[in-house]
């Protein structure tokens, strides 16, 4: 296991190597300049040439990237052009807010998946996996901003249930656990709908294959319960699929916490990037990529562990 745990870290450098490399040249290539934007209406051609210089742009590209990965082999991000601090500072003020909201997004999406998918799989034609399928592919098919856009409509606007954004009320002296919570309820609920839609999919259709199985038939005829036979015995193979999407989703998950946090105004790192974008911060949004992309390799590394697991005929070489 650990030799295996020690060639997947390997076998991922290289692939780092790539991501920083496509997205240091396609933030760069970009449209959109930084020094005209940080001056704004103090733009001069003075001015414009000494901050050019000063943040280092007037180098070659290729003499900037390895300048980059110079300081990012020490630990250094960078200083962000528009706040002025150490890029690693704004990530892990960042970070917390949307791993939050992901996970919470993920663990419940999968146990909501597994359960929904595994009855449905049981009541296969029913009335109830009629009407779960078609919610199933409502929800799949809605983009995670535009859904976000409509439970704040219901939610906040119409029932004023739950706040519309940020994450405590700062009009509270002590906003305290319970507020919070609250701000963190429509974030979450939205990624959690987007994720579980899919996963619901491939947990009725592995479900149903599982409980064609002779396994299955020789539980029921050895006396198992029908409870039995679908969580114990049919849903360890089941859940095989789900396992390979979790590595799979993660990037998608943090693709969609970036929509996510700008509706809410959740001060994540979705918002971060989307707030760095709109004005080049470059050193900004090559942390948050290059954070991303390790995310993304830890997660499907973890998967594949998950895999073995799950499954030990699976042998790690």
């Amino acid at each position: 296991m650990l030799k295996f745990i020690v060639r997947r870290i390997l076998q991922s450098i290289p692939t780092l190597i790539g991501i920083t490399l496509i997205s240091f040249a396609m933030i760069h290539i970009a449209p959109g300049n930084p020094v005209r934007l940080l001056l704004g209406n103090h733009y001069t051609i003075d001015r414009a040439a000494a901050l050019t210089k000063q943040l280092g742009l007037n180098k070659p590209l290729w003499d900037q990237y390895l300048i980059w990965v110079g300081n990012l082999l020490q630990g250094n991000l960078g200083i962000s052009y528009v706040y002025n601090e150490p890029v690693t500072t704004l990530i892990l003020q960042a970070m917390p807010h949307t791993l939050i909201i992901v996970v919470v997004a993920v663990v419940a999406a999968h146990l909501f998946a597994v359960f929904i998918g595994s009855v449905q799989a049981y009541y296969k034609d029913s009335w109830f996996d009629q009407v779960a399928t078609v919610v199933n592919y409502f929800l799949y098919s809605m983009p995670s901003f535009w859904l976000g856009v409509l439970l704040v409509i219901l939610f906040s606007i119409t029932l004023g249930w739950l706040p519309s954004g940020g994450i405590v009320n700062n009009q509270l002296a002590n906003p305290g656990f319970i507020d919070w919570v609250r701000h963190l309820i429509l974030p979450s609920a939205t990624l959690f709908l987007v994720s579980v839609a899919a996963w619901a999919r491939y947990m009725r259709s592995s479900m149903w294959d599982s409980l064609l199985q002779d396994y299955a038939r020789t539980a029921r005829m050895k006396g198992a319960s029908e409870f039995r036979v679908v969580f114990v015995h049919a849903l360890r193979n089941s859940i095989l699929p789900l396992i390979t999407l979790f590595g799979l989703s993660l990037p998608a998950l943090l693709s969609g916490a970036l929509f996510v946090e700008e509706i809410f105004n959740y001060p994540g790192m979705g918002l971060l990037f989307w707030d760095a974008v709109l004005s080049r911060d470059y050193p900004i949004i090559m942390g948050v990529t290059i954070f991303i992309g390790v995310i993304t390799l830890v997660g499907n590394l973890l998967a594949d562990i998950l895999y073995g697991i799950a499954d030990p005929r699976i042998q790690y070489k």
